[in-house]
């Protein structure tokens, strides 16, 4: 058994919340691929044009080389 993990990155973005920008780009991403584990990089906010709050943020995200 492979003990050997390959690391991607991703941003997640939501008017939602953090929560919800997070839970997406992670389930999105297991969707292609099991994923072994994840963290939080970074968060981040901004206005967009429309006046929204807008949650952005970085996912480190590990997945298994082989099984």
């Amino acid at each position: 058994m492979s003990k050997s993990f390959e690391v991607i990155e991703r941003v997640g973005i939501s008017t939602e919340s953090i929560a919800q920008a997070v839970k997406e780009v992670v389930l999105e991403a297991n969707n292609e691929k099991k994923i072994g584990w994840f963290e939080i990089a970074e968060q981040r906010g901004r206005v967009n044009s429309e006046g929204k709050v807008e949650f952005q943020i970085k996912v480190r995200i590990g997945r298994k080389l082989k099984d």
